[in-house]
């Protein structure tokens, strides 16, 4: 191992970075990691200038879900570090691989509550997955390539490291740190012949796909794998591009408000096989598709991270392993005979195509469901889709068909203002493929101001703003359990076109349906990031139902 010449603690951490493979970092710039800043300066890493710290963590989070490897986001002390927590919490609720680097006070100045101070492991300690703090720049090295390897290890997540302002301008010589990959946990042989004997003695099992470490050729293997034995394959919530939609086998994905069929194919299975997820309180319907502890059909759960194994579900077989090492590991798994439910994957498929094939009529000229649709035959098959949180998001699941591996790029944990910055980021990385964010009007506010970065960058994404002047989920949920009693969802909106232009992108209003389509294409041969603000009737909250406001909106 070679010691390389003294340099600041600044010069060693962006040096570990660069040795980790990282080409890009988010930030919101502070004086609290200037020397780091610095050091950046001379870097090959691609520096993404953010306009909110929320934006630029859930950036990050949008990179490890694209390329299995941490995304990196630099914040200052203080609020820079509550303001990125949101990212931080959707790192850690999707599992997904993440290094949040915060300004800290000088060490000299600790436990006095100096300005914009924080124990970061204190407030990050239920939220990451590892929270520490540099004190020597000598340790960079070791303390880096360790976040690396938790951020992607086990079940993957994110890693908060603060940097005290002192630290990154002291000197050190040190050696920089080899280039980590996580380890693997592969199935054992005797996993896999219990797996065979369970689906040979099966009469109608299905497997659900979830979680992250997929990689595109483990989705292709596991696809292969449900060919060989005829099996239903869903997705969990917002994981839908871990298979082909228009895949023989695929029975439709588990969110909010599942297909009926999709939901009794669960409760009639005798054996679900679970690659990655955890059917946490979304895929499973409030953790009523499986009993708890004991599941009445037999669970085999594969899961990378041990503690996930039997935390919710007692499995009757837990397998420890990677989504991508399961898939290899079963790829030359074939049946020993007939299996006793062949065609049910043809009819699951079918289903799931009748229940997603047309879009409902909804009140107003704008017909968000028609809208879908259309998209969903106009966008090439390796478009990104973003997405936040709110009822707006229920017409992408119902009627959107993806086709290509992490081309699906919303939070399960379901937090607001997360499509536009999503988008960035996978419009920075990906320049040639075709980008739309999805935002109800509640949720683009929320991070909106990155669309100042998209300009920025010149990263010509979409954004569609549905626009129903309210907060709809909360306003539906009004409307259901407290009707006349409206209060804190209606919103008085500006013009999205203009605030689209205002900052040199493109924007267009859209009120009729017939109007979106040239819109959109407008906004695609533009060459800018484009802002649709679509007009939807405040009644059309739900893509299963509508409700009559009891008040104005």
């Amino acid at each position: 191992m070679t010691i390389r010449n003294t340099r600041t603690g600044g010069q060693i951490l962006i040096d570990q970075l660069v040795a980790q493979g990282v080409e890009r970092v988010t930030c919101v710039p502070g004086e609290s990691y200037l020397a780091a800043l610095d050091a950046l300066h001379d870097s090959p890493i691609d520096v993404m200038i953010c306009r909110a710290e929320g934006g630029a963590a859930m950036m990050a989070e949008a990179y490890g879900k694209l390329t299995g490897r941490p995304g990196v986001c630099f914040v200052t002390r203080g609020p820079g570090a509550t303001n990125a927590s949101h990212g931080v919490h959707i790192a850690m609720q999707d599992s997904t691989p993440m290094i949040l680097f915060v300004g800290q006070v000088d060490t000299g100045m600790r436990e006095r509550e100096a300005f914009q101070e924080l124990d970061y492991k204190a407030v990050f300690g239920s939220m990451a997955k590892w929270a520490v703090e540099i004190d020597r720049p000598d340790r960079i090295p070791e303390l880096v390539a360790r976040a690396f390897r938790v951020a992607m290890q086990g079940r993957p997540g994110p890693v908060v490291i603060a940097l005290p302002e002192n630290m990154l301008t002291e000197t050190a010589a040190v050696a920089d740190a080899m280039r980590i990959e996580p380890a693997v946990s592969w199935p054992a042989p005797a996993d896999i012949d219990k797996l065979a004997a369970m689906l040979a003695g099966a009469k109608a099992p299905l497997v659900i796909l979830g979680g992250s470490r997929w990689t595109e050729e483990a989705t292709r293997s596991i696809a292969r794998f449900a060919e060989r034995f005829d099996l239903p394959v869903a997705t969990s919530f917002r994981r839908a591009s871990l298979i082909d939609a228009d895949h023989s086998h695929y029975a439709g994905d588990l969110g909010i408000g599942p297909s009926p069929g999709l939901k009794a194919r669960i409760d009639n299975a005798d054996v679900v096989l679970l690659i990655g997820g955890r059917m946490s309180e979304m895929p499973s319907s409030s953790y009523t598709l499986l009993d708890i502890p004991t599941p009445q059909q037999k669970l085999i759960h594969v899961h990378p991270g041990s503690e996930e194994l039997g935390r919710v579900y007692q499995p009757t077989l837990a397998i420890q392993a990677s989504p991508a090492a399961f898939a290899a590991a079963v790829e030359t798994l074939k049946p020993s005979g007939a299996v006793a439910w062949k065609g049910e994957a043809a009819r699951a498929h079918a289903d799931y195509l009748a229940w997603t094939d047309k879009a409902r009529e909804l009140p107003g000229t704008f017909q968000y469901g028609q809208v879908m649709t259309w998209l969903r035959d106009r966008l090439p098959k390796d478009a990104i889709v973003c997405n936040g949180a709110g009822n707006y998001a229920g017409w992408i699941h119902r009627h959107h068909r993806f086709h290509s591996f992490a081309a699906q790029l919303a939070p399960t944990s379901g937090s607001m203002g997360y499509g536009v910055p999503a988008a960035v980021l996978a419009k920075r990385q990906y320049p040639d493929r075709t980008v739309v964010a999805f935002a109800g009007d509640g949720c683009f506010l929320m991070n909106g101001q990155e669309f100042a970065t998209a300009v920025q960058y010149d990263a010509a994404l979409v954004v569609i703003v549905v626009d129903n002047s309210q907060y709809g989920t909360i306003r539906m949920h009004q409307e259901r359990d407290y009707p006349g009693r409206v209060v804190g969802t209606q919103l008085k909106n500006p013009d999205f076109a203009m605030y689209a232009k205002a900052f040199g992108g493109h924007g267009e209003r859209v009120e009729r349906t017939e109007e979106f389509a040239p819109a959109f294409e407008r906004a695609l041969a533009s060459g800018k990031p484009s802002i649709l603000h679509c007009i939807i009737d405040p009644r059309a909250m739900s893509v299963g139902k509508d409700f009559a406001p009891t008040v104005k909106a």
